[in-house]
């Protein structure tokens, strides 16, 4: 077997992007880009043709948009068609040319999964480390994107052999655990929580909704009264129109994106979300993501009172990480205040949070009776 040129370890295993694929922020950016760019070059042939006055400005700004449209969806693909990924006796390493990052195996505090839908047998390996919080706050972490059965990489990672379920990510979790691995609890999340983020990304929302009905009240008038005049040729009237209609489309559809992502989204993934204790790990599925822990790196839990009218019955539960060297609260969600967007260790607004308690043997603070005993 080969060995890590840097490290001296027997490589294990090794390997890269089985396919190229482009992160949905990316084609997101790719498409307001490319709209805003076909805009800006409508008005300038509109005011060249119309009104007979200078247009660098804005075909420069159409070339940029343009840029960071095509920069947006290729470059990511550039970036990682050359990665490559290998694991050897001792650490996970991620390597492209010069740069190179690694994580020991035995400090690895989690996994997260995330299958691609249109890919089969594919998806994202996301390696976390635990790390304290305060003033060493920070995340570290290693991406193997793309790789083909990312569930039985992860189990190599562990030490273990794969078991034959592994590699289908349509398969229910349940059915993919390791040989002689057990369900000893399971449950769902009951409700969704309004954090700030998601109060902020839903304001930001109506501002977006309201700047579009402005800019058609506004707009559509001047339009019309241009038209009914005939002072611009069929085409440029044409343009003229279609600009205004791409302005106020791309506003409509990032407010309805936006808005989407803060009053849908969060209770589409709270229905999609199902988590298990087991009597080796946690588990969580949430859509086509997975969260995989090692009961052994469970410190403590901290319970919460949930979020909804139930939150009497319902509670958060913190899974408080551990490993060499480092006890992590903020990568686990602890303090921070339960993102919807990260998939971490985590039970959000379950209403059995003392039977797993109880299964994962580790000590439980609760911050209801800490506060009423202070």
């Amino acid at each position: 077997m080969a060995r890590d040129s840097l490290y001296g370890e027997q490589i294990i295993w090794t390997g890269g992007p089985k396919a190229l694929t482009v992160p949905t922020l990316f084609k997101v950016v790719a498409v307001v880009s490319a709209t805003a760019s076909v805009v800006a070059l409508a008005f300038s042939i509109v005011v060249a043709t119309g009104l007979r006055q200078p247009v660098g400005s804005l075909l420069l700004f159409s070339a940029w948009c343009a840029g960071v449209a095509a920069g947006a969806w290729r470059l990511p693909v550039w970036f990682r068609a050359s990665a490559r990924y290998v694991v050897t006796e001792k650490h996970v390493i991620w390597q492209r040319g010069r740069l190179r990052r690694s994580i020991e195996r035995d400090a690895i505090s989690y996994a997260v999964i995330r299958w691609n839908k249109s890919v089969p047998g594919v998806g994202d390996l996301v390696l976390e480390r635990a790390v304290p919080t305060g003033a060493l706050r920070r995340t570290l972490s290693i991406t193997f994107a793309d790789v083909e059965t990312p569930d039985r990489l992860w189990a190599i990672v562990r030490g273990l052999t794969p078991s034959a379920p592994l590699g289908d990510g349509s398969r229910p979790l349940a059915q993919r655990l390791d040989d002689g691995e057990r369900v000893l609890w399971t449950a769902s999340p009951r409700a969704s929580r309004w954090t700030t983020r998601r109060v902020a990304t839903a304001i930001g929302a109506s501002a977006l909704a309201a700047a579009a009905a402005n800019m058609l009240s506004r707009s559509v008038p001047p339009v019309m009264r241009v038209l009914r005049q005939h002072v611009l040729p069929p085409v440029t009237s044409g343009l003229l129109v279609a600009g205004v209609a791409l302005a106020v489309l791309l506003l409509v559809s990032v407010a309805a994106w936006i808005g989407y992502a803060a009053l849908v989204r969060p209770v589409r993934l709270a229905r999609a979300t199902r988590y298990f204790v087991t009597d080796r790990r946690v588990l969580i599925r949430r859509g086509t993501e997975e969260l995989h822990l090692d009961r052994q790196r469970i410190a403590y839990v901290i319970t919460a009172p949930g979020p909804g009218r139930a939150s009497g019955t319902r509670r958060d539960m913190f899974l408080v990480l551990d490993g060499p060297q480092a006890r992590a609260f903020s990568p686990s969600g602890a303090f921070g205040g339960g993102d919807e967007e990260r998939l971490v260790p985590m039970f959000a607004a379950i209403e059995d949070a003392d039977t797993a308690s109880e299964l994962l043997h580790v000590s439980r603070i609760s911050i209801t009776e800490a506060r009423q005993a202070a």
